[in-house]
Protein backbone atom coordinates (compact mmCIF):
# COMPACT_ATOMS: atom_id res chain seq x y z
CA UNK A 1 0.00 0.00 0.00
CA UNK A 2 1.27 3.48 -0.87
CA UNK A 3 1.07 6.51 1.43
CA UNK A 4 1.47 9.79 -0.44
CA UNK A 5 3.13 12.68 1.41
CA UNK A 6 4.49 14.70 -1.52
CA UNK A 7 1.64 17.09 -2.28
CA UNK A 8 4.11 19.99 -2.55
CA UNK A 9 5.50 18.29 -5.66
CA UNK A 10 2.09 17.62 -7.17
CA UNK A 11 -1.39 16.95 -5.83
CA UNK A 12 -3.81 14.33 -7.19
CA UNK A 13 -6.25 15.41 -9.87
CA UNK A 14 -9.61 16.32 -8.34
CA UNK A 15 -12.54 14.25 -9.68
CA UNK A 16 -14.63 17.39 -10.23
CA UNK A 17 -11.76 18.95 -12.17
CA UNK A 18 -11.29 15.84 -14.29
CA UNK A 19 -15.00 15.94 -15.15
CA UNK A 20 -14.83 19.64 -16.05
CA UNK A 21 -11.75 19.04 -18.20
CA UNK A 22 -13.35 16.12 -20.05
CA UNK A 23 -16.53 18.10 -20.65
CA UNK A 24 -14.53 21.04 -22.00
CA UNK A 25 -12.62 18.80 -24.42
CA UNK A 26 -15.95 18.16 -26.12
CA UNK A 27 -16.15 21.81 -27.17
CA UNK A 28 -14.83 21.86 -30.73
CA UNK A 29 -13.28 25.03 -32.04
CA UNK A 30 -10.28 27.32 -31.83
CA UNK A 31 -11.05 30.16 -29.44
CA UNK A 32 -9.50 32.60 -31.93
CA UNK A 33 -11.81 31.55 -34.77
CA UNK A 34 -14.76 33.79 -35.63
CA UNK A 35 -17.24 31.07 -36.61
CA UNK A 36 -19.83 29.68 -34.22
CA UNK A 37 -17.74 26.75 -33.00
CA UNK A 38 -14.79 29.02 -32.33
CA UNK A 39 -16.92 31.49 -30.44
CA UNK A 40 -18.38 28.71 -28.29
CA UNK A 41 -14.84 27.81 -27.29
CA UNK A 42 -14.11 31.48 -26.73
CA UNK A 43 -17.06 31.85 -24.37
CA UNK A 44 -15.88 28.91 -22.28
CA UNK A 45 -12.35 30.29 -22.23
CA UNK A 46 -13.41 33.77 -21.16
CA UNK A 47 -15.84 32.41 -18.57
CA UNK A 48 -12.94 30.43 -17.09
CA UNK A 49 -10.80 33.56 -17.11
CA UNK A 50 -13.51 35.50 -15.29
CA UNK A 51 -13.94 32.76 -12.68
CA UNK A 52 -10.19 32.64 -12.11
CA UNK A 53 -9.96 36.42 -11.80
CA UNK A 54 -12.83 36.49 -9.30
CA UNK A 55 -11.03 34.13 -6.91
CA UNK A 56 -7.71 35.96 -7.27
CA UNK A 57 -9.35 39.40 -6.97
CA UNK A 58 -7.93 40.55 -10.30
CA UNK A 59 -9.41 41.83 -13.54
CA UNK A 60 -10.09 39.12 -16.16
CA UNK A 61 -7.81 40.87 -18.68
CA UNK A 62 -4.94 40.43 -16.21
CA UNK A 63 -5.23 36.62 -16.21
CA UNK A 64 -2.83 34.97 -18.67
CA UNK A 65 -3.19 31.18 -18.90
CA UNK A 66 0.13 29.31 -19.13
CA UNK A 67 1.44 25.75 -19.02
CA UNK A 68 2.38 26.01 -15.33
CA UNK A 69 4.55 27.69 -12.74
CA UNK A 70 7.84 27.45 -14.60
CA UNK A 71 6.47 29.11 -17.72
CA UNK A 72 4.74 31.78 -15.64
CA UNK A 73 7.98 32.58 -13.81
CA UNK A 74 9.96 32.67 -17.06
CA UNK A 75 7.43 34.93 -18.74
CA UNK A 76 7.40 37.29 -15.78
CA UNK A 77 11.15 37.54 -15.23
CA UNK A 78 12.33 37.47 -18.82
CA UNK A 79 9.43 39.62 -19.98
CA UNK A 80 9.94 42.30 -17.34
CA UNK A 81 13.71 42.41 -17.76
CA UNK A 82 13.63 42.67 -21.54
CA UNK A 83 11.03 45.45 -21.40
CA UNK A 84 12.87 47.38 -18.68
CA UNK A 85 14.19 50.90 -18.76
CA UNK A 86 17.61 50.40 -20.45
CA UNK A 87 19.26 52.50 -17.74
CA UNK A 88 18.58 49.72 -15.23
CA UNK A 89 19.72 46.10 -15.24
CA UNK A 90 19.60 44.77 -11.67
CA UNK A 91 17.36 41.93 -10.50
CA UNK A 92 16.65 41.62 -6.77
CA UNK A 93 16.84 37.90 -5.96
CA UNK A 94 16.39 36.37 -2.47
CA UNK A 95 18.73 33.46 -1.71
CA UNK A 96 16.07 30.77 -1.17
CA UNK A 97 13.96 31.03 -4.33
CA UNK A 98 12.75 28.12 -6.46
CA UNK A 99 15.13 26.82 -9.14
CA UNK A 100 12.72 28.02 -11.84
CA UNK A 101 13.55 31.53 -10.65
CA UNK A 102 17.26 30.96 -9.99
CA UNK A 103 17.87 29.39 -13.38
CA UNK A 104 15.92 32.07 -15.23
CA UNK A 105 17.85 34.84 -13.48
CA UNK A 106 21.11 33.02 -14.23
CA UNK A 107 20.20 33.03 -17.92
CA UNK A 108 19.45 36.76 -17.74
CA UNK A 109 22.74 37.37 -15.94
CA UNK A 110 24.47 35.82 -18.94
CA UNK A 111 22.73 38.50 -21.02
CA UNK A 112 23.98 41.30 -18.78
CA UNK A 113 21.64 41.42 -15.81
CA UNK A 114 23.15 42.43 -12.49
CA UNK A 115 21.99 40.16 -9.67
CA UNK A 116 21.40 41.70 -6.26
CA UNK A 117 21.11 38.81 -3.78
CA UNK A 118 19.02 39.13 -0.64
CA UNK A 119 19.95 36.93 2.34
CA UNK A 120 17.26 35.03 4.20
CA UNK A 121 16.93 34.28 7.88
CA UNK A 122 17.61 30.94 9.57
CA UNK A 123 13.91 30.20 8.95
CA UNK A 124 14.24 31.01 5.19
CA UNK A 125 12.33 34.25 5.57
CA UNK A 126 12.88 37.24 3.29
CA UNK A 127 13.06 40.21 5.64
CA UNK A 128 11.42 43.40 4.35
CA UNK A 129 14.43 45.49 5.45
CA UNK A 130 16.97 43.44 3.48
CA UNK A 131 14.63 43.30 0.50
CA UNK A 132 14.05 47.06 0.52
CA UNK A 133 17.79 47.73 0.81
CA UNK A 134 18.45 45.75 -2.36
CA UNK A 135 15.74 47.54 -4.34
CA UNK A 136 17.62 50.84 -4.27
CA UNK A 137 21.03 50.68 -2.56
CA UNK A 138 22.64 53.97 -1.59
CA UNK A 139 24.40 55.47 -4.56
CA UNK A 140 22.91 52.97 -7.01
CA UNK A 141 19.92 53.16 -9.35
CA UNK A 142 16.70 51.31 -8.60
CA UNK A 143 16.54 47.69 -9.69
CA UNK A 144 14.99 46.76 -13.02
CA UNK A 145 12.79 44.24 -11.25
CA UNK A 146 12.48 42.14 -8.10
CA UNK A 147 11.11 38.71 -7.31
CA UNK A 148 10.19 36.78 -4.15
CA UNK A 149 8.30 33.73 -2.96
CA UNK A 150 4.99 34.13 -1.16
CA UNK A 151 5.80 30.88 0.64
CA UNK A 152 9.00 28.86 0.43
CA UNK A 153 8.41 25.71 -1.58
CA UNK A 154 10.87 23.61 0.44
CA UNK A 155 10.59 24.58 4.10
CA UNK A 156 7.14 26.16 3.95
CA UNK A 157 7.93 29.53 5.57
CA UNK A 158 5.39 32.19 4.59
CA UNK A 159 6.80 35.60 3.70
CA UNK A 160 5.16 38.96 4.33
CA UNK A 161 4.22 39.41 0.68
CA UNK A 162 2.20 42.57 1.27
CA UNK A 163 5.15 44.35 2.88
CA UNK A 164 7.53 43.20 0.14
CA UNK A 165 5.09 44.50 -2.48
CA UNK A 166 4.80 47.83 -0.66
CA UNK A 167 8.59 48.14 -0.56
CA UNK A 168 8.79 47.53 -4.31
CA UNK A 169 6.08 50.11 -4.91
CA UNK A 170 7.93 52.64 -2.76
CA UNK A 171 11.11 52.11 -4.77
CA UNK A 172 9.21 52.25 -8.09
CA UNK A 173 10.40 48.72 -8.94
CA UNK A 174 8.18 46.13 -10.67
CA UNK A 175 7.77 43.00 -8.55
CA UNK A 176 7.03 39.39 -9.43
CA UNK A 177 5.69 37.12 -6.70
CA UNK A 178 5.94 33.34 -7.00
CA UNK A 179 2.75 32.04 -5.36
CA UNK A 180 2.99 28.48 -6.68
CA UNK A 181 3.54 26.86 -3.26
CA UNK A 182 1.17 29.26 -1.51
CA UNK A 183 -1.82 28.70 -3.78
CA UNK A 184 -4.69 27.03 -1.94
CA UNK A 185 -3.06 27.61 1.46
CA UNK A 186 -2.53 31.38 1.75
CA UNK A 187 -5.14 34.06 0.98
CA UNK A 188 -4.20 35.65 -2.34
CA UNK A 189 -5.81 38.92 -3.38
CA UNK A 190 -3.94 40.44 -6.28
CA UNK A 191 -5.71 43.77 -5.82
CA UNK A 192 -4.84 43.95 -2.12
CA UNK A 193 -1.21 42.98 -2.69
CA UNK A 194 -0.86 45.56 -5.43
CA UNK A 195 -2.41 48.30 -3.31
CA UNK A 196 -2.08 51.83 -4.65
CA UNK A 197 1.22 51.31 -6.47
CA UNK A 198 2.02 53.60 -9.35
CA UNK A 199 1.65 52.14 -12.87
CA UNK A 200 4.40 49.64 -13.69
CA UNK A 201 5.74 49.46 -10.12
CA UNK A 202 5.02 47.30 -7.10
CA UNK A 203 3.39 43.95 -7.71
CA UNK A 204 2.86 43.52 -11.45
CA UNK A 205 3.06 39.72 -11.88
CA UNK A 206 1.89 36.71 -9.84
CA UNK A 207 2.78 33.12 -10.81
CA UNK A 208 0.52 30.12 -10.14
CA UNK A 209 0.48 26.42 -11.09
CA UNK A 210 -2.61 24.24 -11.44
CA UNK A 211 -1.24 20.85 -10.47
CA UNK A 212 -0.56 22.01 -6.92
CA UNK A 213 -4.32 22.38 -6.31
CA UNK A 214 -5.66 19.33 -8.14
CA UNK A 215 -5.79 20.70 -11.69
CA UNK A 216 -4.04 18.88 -14.55
CA UNK A 217 -0.29 19.13 -14.99
CA UNK A 218 0.33 21.65 -17.77
CA UNK A 219 -2.03 24.32 -16.47
CA UNK A 220 -1.07 27.58 -14.84
CA UNK A 221 -1.64 31.32 -14.66
CA UNK A 222 0.40 34.48 -14.65
CA UNK A 223 -1.53 37.47 -13.38
CA UNK A 224 -0.07 40.43 -15.28
CA UNK A 225 -1.05 43.93 -14.26
CA UNK A 226 -2.55 45.97 -17.09
CA UNK A 227 0.13 48.62 -16.45
CA UNK A 228 3.09 46.23 -16.67
CA UNK A 229 5.67 46.56 -19.42
CA UNK A 230 6.40 42.96 -20.39
CA UNK A 231 7.92 41.40 -23.50
CA UNK A 232 6.52 38.05 -24.70
CA UNK A 233 8.59 34.87 -24.73
CA UNK A 234 7.17 33.68 -28.03
CA UNK A 235 5.66 35.29 -31.08
CA UNK A 236 3.11 34.31 -33.68
CA UNK A 237 -0.20 35.63 -32.44
CA UNK A 238 -1.92 38.32 -30.41
CA UNK A 239 -3.56 35.98 -27.91
CA UNK A 240 -3.72 37.04 -24.26
CA UNK A 241 -2.67 40.67 -24.82
CA UNK A 242 0.14 39.42 -27.06
CA UNK A 243 1.98 38.01 -24.04
CA UNK A 244 1.52 34.34 -24.93
CA UNK A 245 1.11 33.58 -28.60
CA UNK A 246 -0.49 30.32 -29.66
CA UNK A 247 -3.76 28.41 -29.62
CA UNK A 248 -5.22 28.65 -26.15
CA UNK A 249 -5.94 25.57 -24.03
CA UNK A 250 -9.65 25.99 -23.37
CA UNK A 251 -10.04 22.72 -21.46
CA UNK A 252 -7.01 23.48 -19.32
CA UNK A 253 -8.37 26.92 -18.48
CA UNK A 254 -11.74 25.43 -17.51
CA UNK A 255 -10.07 22.82 -15.31
CA UNK A 256 -7.86 25.41 -13.62
CA UNK A 257 -10.84 27.63 -12.80
CA UNK A 258 -12.75 24.76 -11.18
CA UNK A 259 -9.73 23.61 -9.16
CA UNK A 260 -9.08 27.17 -7.97
CA UNK A 261 -12.66 27.68 -6.84
CA UNK A 262 -12.66 24.38 -4.94
CA UNK A 263 -9.30 25.09 -3.31
CA UNK A 264 -10.40 28.52 -2.15
CA UNK A 265 -13.76 27.27 -0.85
CA UNK A 266 -12.06 24.72 1.41
CA UNK A 267 -8.89 26.69 2.24
CA UNK A 268 -9.70 27.72 5.82
CA UNK A 269 -11.14 24.39 6.98
CA UNK A 270 -8.51 22.41 5.14
CA UNK A 271 -5.76 24.54 6.63
CA UNK A 272 -6.95 23.73 10.14
CA UNK A 273 -7.18 20.03 9.34
CA UNK A 274 -3.72 19.89 7.76
CA UNK A 275 -2.06 21.80 10.59
CA UNK A 276 -3.44 19.25 13.06
CA UNK A 277 -2.11 16.36 10.98
CA UNK A 278 1.24 18.07 10.42
CA UNK A 279 1.73 18.85 14.11
CA UNK A 280 1.02 15.22 15.00
CA UNK A 281 3.48 14.10 12.34
CA UNK A 282 6.24 16.42 13.57
CA UNK A 283 5.67 15.49 17.22
CA UNK A 284 5.73 11.79 16.36
CA UNK A 285 8.92 12.08 14.30
CA UNK A 286 10.78 14.03 16.97
CA UNK A 287 9.68 11.50 19.60
CA UNK A 288 10.86 8.57 17.46
CA UNK A 289 14.04 10.32 16.30
CA UNK A 290 15.07 12.80 19.02
CA UNK A 291 17.93 14.13 16.88
CA UNK A 292 15.53 15.31 14.17
CA UNK A 293 14.37 18.91 13.89
CA UNK A 294 11.73 20.88 12.01
CA UNK A 295 13.20 23.48 9.65
CA UNK A 296 11.49 26.70 8.64
CA UNK A 297 9.24 28.94 10.68
CA UNK A 298 7.60 26.74 13.35
CA UNK A 299 4.31 28.67 13.21
CA UNK A 300 4.00 30.89 10.15
CA UNK A 301 4.38 28.11 7.59
CA UNK A 302 2.30 26.25 5.04
CA UNK A 303 -0.18 24.04 6.92
CA UNK A 304 0.80 20.74 5.31
CA UNK A 305 4.58 21.24 5.26
CA UNK A 306 6.88 19.28 7.58
CA UNK A 307 10.47 19.81 6.43
CA UNK A 308 12.63 17.71 8.72
CA UNK A 309 16.36 17.58 9.32
CA UNK A 310 17.71 14.11 10.12
CA UNK A 311 21.32 14.70 11.23
CA UNK A 312 23.83 12.14 10.03
CA UNK A 313 21.47 10.51 7.54
CA UNK A 314 21.87 10.86 3.81
CA UNK A 315 18.58 12.24 2.57
CA UNK A 316 18.57 10.09 -0.57
CA UNK A 317 19.13 6.94 1.52
CA UNK A 318 16.36 7.88 3.95
CA UNK A 319 14.07 8.66 1.03
CA UNK A 320 14.78 5.19 -0.38
CA UNK A 321 14.07 3.53 2.96
CA UNK A 322 10.76 5.35 3.26
CA UNK A 323 9.85 4.54 -0.32
CA UNK A 324 10.52 0.86 0.27
CA UNK A 325 8.09 1.10 3.20
CA UNK A 326 5.43 2.59 0.93
CA UNK A 327 5.88 6.24 1.93
CA UNK A 328 6.26 8.85 -0.82
CA UNK A 329 8.12 11.99 0.28
CA UNK A 330 10.86 14.28 -1.02
CA UNK A 331 14.42 15.20 -0.13
CA UNK A 332 13.53 18.81 -0.77
CA UNK A 333 16.68 19.24 -2.83
CA UNK A 334 17.25 19.65 -6.53
CA UNK A 335 18.36 16.73 -8.65
CA UNK A 336 19.93 18.05 -11.80
CA UNK A 337 21.58 15.94 -14.49
CA UNK A 338 21.13 12.87 -12.31
CA UNK A 339 23.31 14.23 -9.49
CA UNK A 340 21.67 14.80 -6.10
CA UNK A 341 22.60 18.22 -4.79
CA UNK A 342 22.38 19.68 -1.29
CA UNK A 343 19.32 21.85 -0.72
CA UNK A 344 20.21 25.43 -1.66
CA UNK A 345 17.41 26.59 0.64
CA UNK A 346 18.94 24.87 3.67
CA UNK A 347 22.35 26.30 2.75
CA UNK A 348 20.83 29.78 2.46
CA UNK A 349 19.44 29.32 5.97
CA UNK A 350 23.01 29.08 7.25
CA UNK A 351 23.11 25.31 7.67
CA UNK A 352 26.05 23.13 6.68
CA UNK A 353 26.26 21.19 3.44
CA UNK A 354 25.94 18.02 5.49
CA UNK A 355 22.65 19.26 6.91
CA UNK A 356 21.54 20.32 3.43
CA UNK A 357 21.94 16.68 2.34
CA UNK A 358 20.06 15.31 5.36
CA UNK A 359 16.55 16.67 4.93
CA UNK A 360 13.19 15.16 4.05
CA UNK A 361 10.08 17.13 3.14
CA UNK A 362 6.76 15.55 4.06
CA UNK A 363 3.89 17.50 2.52
CA UNK A 364 0.27 16.74 3.31
CA UNK A 365 -2.69 17.66 1.17
CA UNK A 366 -6.32 17.13 0.31
CA UNK A 367 -6.13 13.30 0.27
CA UNK A 368 -3.98 13.03 3.42
CA UNK A 369 -5.29 11.63 6.69
CA UNK A 370 -4.26 9.83 9.83
CA UNK A 371 -3.21 6.78 7.80
CA UNK A 372 -0.43 8.74 6.11
CA UNK A 373 0.86 10.07 9.42
CA UNK A 374 0.68 6.62 11.03
CA UNK A 375 2.59 5.10 8.11
CA UNK A 376 5.51 7.49 8.58
CA UNK A 377 5.62 7.12 12.35
CA UNK A 378 5.62 3.33 12.06
CA UNK A 379 8.83 3.24 10.04
CA UNK A 380 10.76 6.47 10.59
CA UNK A 381 12.94 5.32 13.50
CA UNK A 382 14.14 2.19 11.71
CA UNK A 383 14.58 4.07 8.42
CA UNK A 384 16.66 6.73 10.15
CA UNK A 385 18.81 4.14 11.92
CA UNK A 386 19.56 2.47 8.60
CA UNK A 387 20.13 5.69 6.66
CA UNK A 388 22.43 7.13 9.34
CA UNK A 389 24.33 3.88 9.90
CA UNK A 390 23.43 3.73 13.57
CA UNK A 391 22.30 0.62 15.38
CA UNK A 392 20.39 2.29 18.19
CA UNK A 393 17.27 4.36 18.30
CA UNK A 394 13.67 4.22 19.30
CA UNK A 395 12.17 1.44 17.16
CA UNK A 396 8.68 1.70 18.60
Amino acid sequence: MRFYLDHAATSPLRPEVRDAWLEATGVTGNASSTHGSGQAARRLLETSRERTAAVLDADPIEVVFTSGGTESINLALQGLWRARDPRTSAIVLPDAEHHATFDTVAALAAEGAEVRPVPVTSDARVTPAAFAAALRPAGSPSAALATALVANNEVGTINDAATLAAAAAGAAVPLHLDAVAALGHVPLSYRRLRGSAEPGSGLVALSLAGHKIGAPVGTGVLVVDRTARMAPLQHGGAQQRGLRAGTQDVAGAAAFAVALELAEAERLAEGTRLRTLRDRLVAGITAAVPASALLGDPVNRLPGNAHMLFPGAVGESLLFMLDMAGVSSSTGSACQAGVAEPSHVVLAMGRSERDARSVIRFSLGRTSGDAEVDAVLAVIADAYARASGTSTGNRS
